[in-house]
C-alpha cells in the first residue's frame, strides 16, 4: 500500500450539480507527455468544511454527467482522458454504457454565464479487471472522451476546495477498527489511502466521488488519490478513503498507450516516487465529541432565544458556529415567501454567556414547515460566527440512522414560544421507551416497526414523576434532549401540545439531519455513542403492530425482557385497607373488577378504594413508573339485579398510556380464533408478583355438560394446562385473558366467587360497558364470532362433575360424546 504525504493537500470535488474550471489545460497543440504543462493552474457540496475556490485554480477538475445531471467528479490527465472512480460507473457488477455519460469542463460556477464551458461525449469507460466494489480496492476508472459542441448545462454551485491531512495506514486502520452501532468497520487494503482528521468536519461527500486528491511539490500539483468512499461525510474518527494513484501508473499507461498525447507522469523527487512518503505520525488519536456538553442538566449552553419585533421570545438551539435551529411556527407569515423577511435586520439572537445579541443574516424554513408538524423547523444564520471555545456550545444532532436506546436518560428543554417551567426540575426528567411500544401506540395497525438504523415514527418518553394536579403544561412547548456517554443530543421536537399534559410523543429529529447538514454545512451531526442491543439482540428483530380499535391502541404488552413481569393493564385495587382485588384497566379513566371482591355482601356503603398500576411485587422494574388513583364512583349493570358479577370503577383522573398503564382490549364474545389464553393473578396475595396460568376455554356445550343446571348465563369454563391449576390464588378474583394471533391482549372474563374454573364473560356486557365508558377498547367483531348454538341437550346422564376432577370429568365426557357420535 502506498504511504502518504504529511503535507498540505487539497481535495477537489464538485457541488451537487457543478461544472468544471476554466479549461486552461486543453490545448489544440499536441505535446509529448514529458512536456505537458500539467499540474500548473492559471494564476490567480459537497466538500465539507471547505471554501469556494478561485476560478482557474484547478483547471483539471471535470464533472461527469449522466442523464443531464452531475454524478461524479474526475480529473483531466490527458487531452482525451479523464481519471475517476470505478464505482461511479459499475452497477450490480455491470459497467454502464459509455453513451449515457458526458464530461463537462471549463466552468467554475454555472450560476452565471456559461461562457467557456466544454461538453465531451464519452467514448469508452475502462475499469480494472479485479474491481468488485469500493471496499475491495481497485476503485479507479479511465474515461476516454470526444469533443462535442457545447450544450446548455444545469445550474450548479461553486466548486469547492478543502485542505486535508493524509493519515498513515496504521492510524487509519485503528480508527476504522473501532466498534460502532452498525458495524462501521472495514479492512484497509493495498492501494487505498486515508485523508482527513480524527475530529472530522472536513471531508468529501456524495457527488464528490472520482474527484482528485492533489499534493503540491516544486510548484506543481500531483494527483495522489481518487475520492472513493467513506462512512458518512465529515464524521468523527471516520476519515475519507481514496484510491492511491501511484500503484496504478502501469495500468493507466497501458490503457491509454497509443493516444496522443498520453498521460503525464513527470519525474518526482525521490520521496514521492513511490507515491507518497512514509508518514511520521501513526498514532491513533481518537477524537471526542465537540458538541453536547453541558455543565449540568438544565443548564443548556446551546439554548438560543430568538427575538423578533412584535412577538414573544422563541427558544431554539445553537447547532453550529453560525446557525440556530428553531420552530418555523415562531415566524408566522415570514416562511411562506421566498423573499427574506422585511424586518430581518431587527431580529436578534441571545446566546448563553454572550453579553450582546447576535444579528440574523438569513432565515431558511424547512420546505414542508407550513403543512407538516414533524417538519416544523427553521434555520437562522447568524451574521458573524460565534467562538465555540467558550460558552455557548452547540448541541449534537443525530444522523438518520441514529437509534436512541430504550432506557436512555432524557430531559425536556424549552422550545418555541414557551412559558416558565411549571414546578420542579425533576418534572422535566424522562426515560426513553422502546421503539416497538412507541410506534405501535401512535402508528398504524399492522405496520412494521422501524428497526434500528431507520428513522422512527415517534420518540416516546416516560417521565420520572406523574403530572402534578393543578399544573397545566399546554402553554409550554418542548424539545427532547437525550444523553449518550455524557453527551446530549437533540432527539425530538414538539411545538403543538394537545392538552395540559407533558408530551407523550415527539417528532424525531433523525429525519432532518440531511437537510440541516445541507443548509448549514457545519452543524454538529454526531455518531451514535451507545449501542448495547442486549444479550439477545431483541431490538434488532422485525416486529409488527397489532390492530387498533376506534379508540386507538390497546392490549400492547412490552417485551418481558424489558419489563420483567409487568402487565400494563393489571391493577391492584385496595379496598378500605382490608383486602386487595385484581382489576383491569379498560379505558384511561376506568378499571373493571369482580363485584364480589369489591363490595361485601350486605354492605350498603361505598368503601374507600385506591387503585395502583405499574406495580409487580416488591422489586422495582425497569421502565416501570407506578401510577395511583382514587376511585370516585362504582357503576353496576342494573339489568342484572343487586349483585351482578362485574363492576366498573371510575378513577379520580385519567391515566396516560405508558408501559406501566395501558388499557387492555375487550372481546365482544366467545374466544378469539387461534388465541392463547391465560388466567392472570397473584400466587401470593401479600407480595403480589403477577403470574399467568395457561388455560383452554371450553365450548358452551362442554361447559354446560360439566356444570349442568348450576351456571348463570354468560359463564365461561376453563381447563388448566397440566400443572397450572395452583399458580393463581382465587380470592382476588383474577381475570381471564387471551392473546390474539395479531398480538393484541384481550379481556375475556373475570373470576366468579370461590372458583378458579368459572369466569363471568365480558362479551354479554358490551353494551353496558360501552355506554358507561366512552373509550372502552372493544375489538372489531370481524373474525371473532360469538359462540354459535350447538343443538339440543346431548349430555350423558350424571356426567356433570362426575369424578370430582374437571380434567377427569372432561375426559369421560369427551369419550362418551365420541361413542354417541
Amino acid at each position: 500500500m502506498s504511504q502518504h504525504l504529511l503535507l498540505p493537500l487539497a481535495i477537489l470535488a464538485i457541488s451537487p450539480i457543478p461544472g468544471a474550471f476554466q479549461d486552461s489545460a486543453l490545448s489544440p497543440t499536441q505535446k509529448e507527455p514529458e512536456d505537458l504543462d500539467c499540474g500548473r493552474p492559471e494564476p490567480s457540496a459537497r466538500i465539507m468544511g471547505g471554501s469556494d475556490s478561485q476560478p482557474g485554480t484547478w483547471p483539471w477538475q471535470v464533472s461527469l454527467h449522466q442523464g443531464g445531471g452531475h454524478i461524479c467528479g474526475g480529473s483531466l490527465i490527458a487531452p482525451s482522458w479523464v481519471l475517476s472512480a470505478a464505482h461511479c460507473f459499475v452497477t450490480n457488477g455491470t459497467l454502464e454504457p459509455a453513451a449515457e455519460w458526458s464530461v463537462v469542463l471549463g466552468v467554475h460556477s454555472q450560476d452565471g454565464p456559461l461562457d467557456g464551458a466544454h461538453v465531451r461525449a464519452v467514448a469508452a469507460i475502462l475499469v480494472p479487471d479485479n474491481y468488485s466494489g469500493v471496499e475491495s480496492g481497485a476503485d479507479v476508472a479511465l474515461i476516454s472522451s470526444l469533443v462535442l459542441p457545447t450544450d446548455p448545462l444545469p445550474l450548479p454551485w461553486v466548486l469547492q476546495e478543502v485542505e486535508l491531512r493524509v493519515l498513515g495506514e496504521a492510524a487509519c486502520q485503528c480508527l476504522y477498527s473501532r466498534p460502532g452501532p452498525f458495524n462501521l468497520t472495514f479492512q484497509l487494503l493495498p492501494g487505498m489511502l486515508c485523508a482527513g482528521y480524527p475530529e472530522g468536519r472536513r471531508d468529501t461527500c456524495q457527488g464528490d466521488s472520482g474527484g482528485p486528491l492533489v499534493c503540491k511539490e516544486g510548484g506543481r500539483w500531483f494527483q495522489a488519490g481518487i475520492t472513493s468512499f467513506g462512512f458518512g461525510c465529515g464524521r468523527r474518527n471516520r476519515p475519507g478513503v481514496f484510491t492511491a494513484v501511484a500503484p496504478y501508473e502501469a495500468w493507466i499507461r497501458e490503457q491509454v498507450l497509443g493516444s496522443e498525447p498520453g498521460p503525464a507522469f513527470p519525474t518526482q523527487s525521490p520521496e514521492l516516487q513511490s507515491g507518497l512518503p512514509e508518514p511520521t505520525d501513526e498514532n491513533c488519536t481518537i477524537a471526542l465529541p465537540e458538541c453536547g456538553k453541558a455543565p449540568r442538566p438544565g443548564a443548556w449552553p446551546w439554548e438560543a432565544q430568538v427575538l423578533v419585533p412584535g412577538s414573544r421570545p422563541c427558544y431554539g438551539a445553537l447547532v453550529s458556529e453560525s446557525w440556530v435551529l428553531a420552530p418555523a411556527s415562531c415566524f408566522p407569515g415570514r416562511i411562506s415567501s421566498d423573499l427574506p423577511p422585511r424586518d430581518l435586520d431587527n431580529w436578534r439572537v441571545m446566546l448563553p454567556s454572550r453579553p450582546r445579541a447576535e444579528r440574523v443574516a438569513r432565515l431558511v424554513p424547512h420546505e414542508n414547515a407550513s403543512w407538516d408538524d414533524a417538519s416544523n423547523l427553521a434555520l437562522l444564520q447568524l451574521r458573524a460566527p460565534v467562538n465555540l471555545s467558550v460558552a455557548p456550545r452547540p448541541v449534537c444532532l443525530p444522523h438518520p440512522e441514529h437509534y436512541f436506546l430504550p432506557g436512555s436518560r432524557c430531559r425536556l428543554a424549552r422550545w418555541g414560544h414557551t412559558e416558565p417551567v411549571p414546578g420542579a426540575g425533576s418534572l422535566l426528567e424522562a426515560e426513553l421507551l422502546g421503539v416497538w411500544w412507541c410506534h405501535c401506540l401512535y402508528g398504524r395497525q399492522g405496520e412494521s416497526v422501524p428497526p434500528p438504523g431507520e428513522p422512527p415514527l415517534a420518540i416516546c418518553p416516560a417521565y420520572q414523576e406523574e403530572e402534578v394536579a393543578g399544573r397545566c403544561w399546554n402553554y409550554s412547548h418542548w424539545s427532547l434532549l437525550c444523553r449518550e456517554e455524557g453527551t446530549w443530543f437533540l432527539a425530538g421536537i414538539r411545538d403543538l401540545p394537545s392538552d395540559c399534559l407533558r408530551p407523550r410523543a415527539f417528532y424525531p429529529l433523525q429525519t432532518h439531519g440531511p437537510w440541516i447538514s445541507h443548509v448549514t454545512r457545519g452543524a454538529y451531526l454526531e455518531d451514535q455513542l451507545a449501542w448495547d442491543w442486549g444479550p439477545e439482540g431483541e431490538e434488532t428483530e422485525t416486529q409488527t403492530c397489532p390492530p387498533h380499535t376506534e379508540h386507538g391502541a390497546c392490549g400492547l404488552r412490552p417485551e418481558p425482557a424489558l419489563t420483567g413481569g409487568l402487565w400494563p393493564w393489571l391493577a391492584e385495587v385496595h379496598v378500605a385497607g382490608e383486602r386487595v382485588c385484581t382489576g383491569i384497566l379498560v379505558a384511561p379513566g376506568w378499571v373493571l373488577a369482580a363485584t364480589h371482591c369489591i363490595l361485601r355482601l350486605g354492605s350498603t356503603t361505598v368503601p374507600y378504594i385506591e387503585v395502583y398500576l405499574g406495580r409487580a411485587g416488591a422489586s422495582p422494574l425497569p421502565q416501570s413508573h407506578q401510577v395511583s388513583r382514587l376511585v370516585i364512583s362504582i357503576r353496576l349493570p342494573r339489568h342484572l339485579g343487586l349483585r351482578p358479577p362485574l363492576a366498573l370503577l371510575e378513577l379520580s383522573s385519567r391515566v396516560e398510556p405508558s408501559p406501566s398503564a395501558l388499557p387492555i382490549c375487550l372481546h365482544p364474545g366467545g374466544t378469539p380464533l387461534g388465541a392463547s389464553c391465560w388466567v392472570l393473578g397473584w400466587k401470593d396475595p401479600q407480595d403480589r408478583v403477577p403470574v399467568a396460568a395457561a388455560v383452554s376455554i371450553l365450548t358452551p356445550r362442554l361447559c354446560h355438560c360439566l356444570y349442568q343446571g348450576i351456571l348463570p348465563p354468560g359463564t365461561l369454563c376453563v381447563l388448566y394446562a397440566e400443572g397450572q391449576e395452583d399458580r393463581c390464588e382465587v380470592t382476588s378474583a383474577p381475570p381471564l385473558l387471551c392473546q390474539t394471533e395479531e398480538g393484541s391482549w384481550v379481556l375475556v372474563g373475570m373470576a366468579i366467587r370461590g372458583s378458579r374454573d368459572l369466569f363471568a364473560a365480558i362479551g354479554p356486557e358490551e353494551t353496558w360497558i360501552s355506554q358507561t365508558v366512552g373509550e372502552a377498547h372493544f375489538l372489531h367483531p370481524s373474525g371473532f364470532p360469538h359462540w354459535l348454538p350447538e343443538g339440543g341437550d346431548l349430555c350423558p346422564p350424571d356426567m356433570a362433575r362426575a369424578s370430582g376432577s374437571p380434567r377427569a370429568a372432561l375426559f369421560l365426557l369427551l369419550l362418551t360424546l365420541l361413542i354417541q357420535g
